[in-house]
């Protein structure tokens, strides 16, 4: 089975990936940790990664593309994969369905993790003096609320017209929004 997760920023979709994951049996595929550790690595697609980023530029669609068709070879994703934030624009989710389409597969399920952005602050706020994360500084994060707004937001129309998008209020305690990822799954 394979489950994308959407939402903005701190909205929830790391720790509710990870639950997910656990539960089903499936690895997590975030892009930031796709990225991070093919830079690591070195890989070919790693070191145009890490060039783009280091000029403060947006990952291309095809360097994402790439790192997620080398992800799905892996034989642990031979069963599915929890895709946690990895599709932000309409090219990425058609380039995403193509390689499913690949290994005979499709995404079964969007879960869209929906938040204020009050509630999204408060939490990068508390994150970052936890954590000490510079992408969670307030200007950073203002600029990652609008790269959303503009990009990943259309992504969800097109979900929706495919009959995959399933809306989960992404307030209250962890585990209530597990349930209701749970729930959604269900149906």
């Amino acid at each position: 089975m394979d489950i994308l997760l959407m939402g903005p920023p701190g909205a929830g979709k790391g720790t509710q990936g990870a639950i997910l994951s656990e539960a089903r049996g499936l690895p997590k595929f975030a892009t930031g940790d796709l990225l991070r550790d093919a830079v690591k690595r070195k890989t070919p697609l790693g070191l145009k990664a890490k060039a783009v980023i280091e000029a403060g530029n947006l990952v291309s669609d095809d360097i994402i593309l790439g790192i997620v068709r080398e992800q799905l070879a892996k034989p642990e994703a031979a069963k599915g994969v929890i895709f946690d934030g990895v599709v932000r624009t309409i090219p990425q989710a058609e380039g995403v369905e193509r390689l499913l389409a690949e290994r005979g597969r499709r995404m079964e399920a969007v879960l869209f993790f929906d938040v204020t952005d009050e509630e999204i602050l408060a939490r990068l706020n508390k994150r970052r003096n936890i954590e000490q994360r510079a992408d969670d500084d307030p200007a950073a994060v203002a600029t990652r609320l609008k790269a959303y707004r503009q990009q990943t937001a259309p992504v969800l129309d097109w979900y929706e017209q495919r009959n995959l998008l399933r809306r989960i209020p992404a307030v209250g305690s962890v585990e209530e929004i597990a349930q209701r990822a749970r729930r959604a799954l269900e149906h």
